[in-house]
């Protein structure tokens, strides 16, 4: 069971490859502090690996499914930082470096594995995302 609501609205970068970083503000009551068992955020579906981070300190980095991180040593009372960096593969720069009439291109292979027709692949942090507790 949540105990908190968390949405995230998608933003699309076309043949963005590397780190974006989504951060929201969340409010944390004293009884969450006060109560037994751990405060897990779960991620949901991250492509591909993600970092977490609280009030400015790393909770580690997930790379693999579930993608959960206990988070309630790093949570005080009241206002409460959440930042969430996620790094995708770099295919879709790839990609985009094929389309054609491009003028700058970003990277390099010594063989083109992808060409401009193949399908970008799914990026980012997909959720759904909530905050609960484990008892």
């Amino acid at each position: 069971m949540p105990v908190a609501p968390f949405s995230n609205s998608s933003c699309i970068v076309k043949y963005f490859s590397g780190t974006a970083a989504y951060s929201k503000s969340i409010q944390v009551p004293r009884q969450w502090i006060q109560s037994t068992g751990n405060i897990v955020l779960d991620l949901g579906e991250v492509k591909n690996i993600a970092e977490v981070v609280i009030n400015g300190k790393s909770l580690g980095i997930v790379w693999k499914a579930p993608f959960r991180v206990d988070i309630e040593d790093a949570l005080i009372e009241g206002e409460n930082r959440l930042e969430i960096k996620v790094t995708n593969l770099w295919v879709n720069r790839l990609i985009g470096d094929q389309q054609p009439g491009i003028e700058k291109t970003y990277t390099y292979t010594t063989q083109a594995f992808y060409q401009a027709d193949s399908p970008l692949l799914p990026s980012g942090l997909l959720g759904p995302i909530a905050i609960y507790r484990v008892e």
